[in-house]
C-alpha cells in the first residue's frame, strides 16, 4: 500500500482534441485533483488525438476531453473539462456517491 492507502499508482490518460480552452481547463482541473488527492502516485499522459488519431479506438473515446482511469481497474471514464470536482472525484472512485 501507498501512502494515500492504496494499493497501486494510479495511470491515467486525458485525451484532447488540441490544446483548447476546454481541454487546458481539464488538464488544469485533473492535476489539481490529483495533486490534492493522489499526491505524487499517479502518472497522467496526455494524448492529442490531432496528432495521434489512432489512438482514440483503443479506449473508445468519442468526445473530448476525456479522462480515461486505467489502473486501478476497472477503467473509467469522465468527459468534460472535470470542472466539477466532486463528480471527478466520483468518476474515480475517490469517493463515494452521495
Amino acid at each position: 500500500m501507498n501512502q494515500n492507502g492504496y494499493a497501486e499508482k494510479w495511470v491515467l490518460i486525458l485525451y484532447v482534441a488540441s490544446m483548447t480552452p476546454a481541454a487546458r481547463r481539464a488538464l488544469h482541473n485533473v492535476k489539481a485533483i490529483c495533486d490534492l488527492y493522489l499526491k505524487e502516485e499517479y502518472s497522467l499522459q496526455v494524448i492529442d488525438l490531432m496528432e495521434q488519431p489512432a489512438l482514440a479506438e483503443a479506449d473508445q473515446i468519442f468526445a473530448v476531453p476525456t479522462l480515461v482511469r486505467k489502473v486501478p481497474g476497472p477503467l473509467r471514464k469522465i468527459i468534460g473539462d472535470l470542472g466539477d470536482s466532486e463528480q471527478v472525484l466520483v468518476g474515480l472512485g475517490l469517493t463515494a456517491a452521495a
